[in-house]
């Protein structure tokens, strides 16, 4: 699943591990997510949505197989 995490880090100056600490994640998670190496589960997705004032659709792309 492709997402904007990076980009939405960049626009708001947000290191991986200030996000990471927001969600209660490690900071290799969220390079995992940034990467499309890892897909989170709901919880998590709507924690980075809320996090950055954003829709899970804002950040995380759906794409078909």
């Amino acid at each position: 699943m492709k997402n904007n995490i990076e980009t939405l880090r960049g626009e708001n100056g947000i290191s991986q591990q200030v996000l990471a600490d927001a969600a209660g994640v490690s900071r290799q998670t969220i390079n995992s997510l940034e990467k499309g190496k890892y897909n989170p589960s709901i919880i998590l997705a709507f924690k980075i949505a809320k996090y950055f004032n954003k829709q899970i659709e804002d950040i995380f792309i759906y794409e078909k197989d």
